[in-house]
């Protein structure tokens, strides 16, 4: 009966470590496709993370795009919850040399619920399908 509720333990325990997300894979769902798995862009259509200085400044105008979407940038308000946004948003500005300081998901919370057109994108646009 022991050997059992072990074997059962280990199993759950495995499942939750499997569950765990982090920002590169939230990165790779997400955002590669146009930005680059090298952060890199593509020149013309699709910025460069890498060396951003918009990314690696003001965390909150940051957030705010992510969750708007701007110039041709889908909205991610309703297809990304406040943790994960945080772990890619901390994870952009944390790789490709960049330096910038972590975001929480507290901080992507205040940003989303001080936006009142946030109700608008996430009723009006559609959100990211990639």
């Amino acid at each position: 009966m022991k050997k059992v509720i072990l074997m059962v333990l280990l199993g759950v325990a495995a499942q939750a470590g499997a569950q765990t997300v982090d920002g590169k894979a939230v990165f790779a769902t997400n955002c590669a496709a146009c930005h680059q798995a090298s952060g890199a862009g593509i020149p013309g259509a699709f910025p460069a993370l890498k060396g951003n200085t918009f990314v690696q400044g003001d965390p909150g105008a940051v957030i705010s795009t992510v969750l708007k979407g701007r110039a041709g940038m889908p909205t991610f308000a309703t297809s990304i919850d406040d943790e994960k946004l945080a772990l890619v948003l901390s994870y952009i500005r944390q790789s490709w040399g960049n330096k910038a300081d972590a975001v929480s998901a507290q901080e992507v919370q205040a940003v989303r619920s001080q936006s009142s057109a946030g109700e608008v994108i996430k009723q009006e646009q559609p959100t990211n399908v990639h």
